[in-house]
């Protein structure tokens, strides 16, 4: 059986596989977002001056790292409506229960991007923006974060690229992303070539666009290190 470049081309511009590419995306921007949100605030716990905060934020970090991401849907998808009666409702589909997950696994990983971040911001800035009378939040807000987001720019987008592929899991639970549509198709016409090729295809563009997105923000981000006037020198006579 040879590679059919018709039904290769046909599976590329079908409309389920633009729905399933589309699917992923969404997916991956939503749980992102909340991971960074979450992350950022298991990321200032683990900082924390408060040693109860600290051991809660490193014991979030601990277990979701700990477990594979494909165990937390299985546990949400088919326990969770087991154990809490709520979740057997029409709202909670497949995709919610795959940005769940996600959110909640990839939290841990933006928590020690965020953190390592925090930390890298010399310790003088803060002591400084303390001495001029900031409050600690306008501290954060204007001395730390801005300065950390340039350090962890590179690693989460990273983290964004590889939630992209992590969606694929979601095949697991019923959620028809861009590799479950390729599946539909292989089960029905048994082309594994040309339904896998036109997915991989799918992937290469849309991670090759997030990776071109992706260097234009570090750039505009990247600390100036060069080309930038220093401080004029007064000539000072006596």
């Amino acid at each position: 059986m040879t590679f059919d470049r018709e039904i290769f081309l046909q599976a590329l511009t079908s409309a389920e596989f633009r729905r399933g590419a589309w699917l992923s995306v969404a997916l991956a921007a939503v749980s992102m977002i909340f991971a960074t949100v979450l992350g950022f605030g298991v990321a200032l716990a683990r900082i924390s001056k408060v040693p109860t905060l600290r051991a809660l934020g490193g014991a979030y970090v601990w277990f979701f790292r700990a477990i594979p991401s494909l165990l937390v849907l299985l546990i949400i998808w088919n326990a969770g409506p087991q154990l809490f009666p709520g979740l057997r409702d029409d709202w909670f589909t497949p995709f919610i229960a795959a940005f769940i997950g996600f959110a909640v696994v990839e939290a841990a990983y933006m928590a020690e991007i965020l953190r390592s971040a925090l930390l890298s911001v010399d310790e003088g800035q803060h002591l400084a923006a303390r001495a001029i009378g900031l409050r600690p939040h306008q501290v954060l807000l204007k001395v730390l974060l801005p300065q950390a987001v340039k350090v962890a720019l590179p690693p989460t987008g990273n983290e964004f690229i590889a939630m992209l592929k992590y969606t694929s899991l979601a095949s697991v639970i019923s959620l028809r992303e861009l590799l479950t549509t390729a599946q539909v198709g292989v089960s029905v016409t048994f082309r594994y070539a040309e339904y896998y090729t036109a997915a991989l295809v799918y992937y290469l563009v849309i991670v090759s666009a997030l990776m071109g997105v992706q260097s234009l923000i570090e750039r505009r981000y990247r600390w100036v290190s060069s080309g930038t006037p220093g401080p004029k020198k007064d000539m000072v006579t006596v």
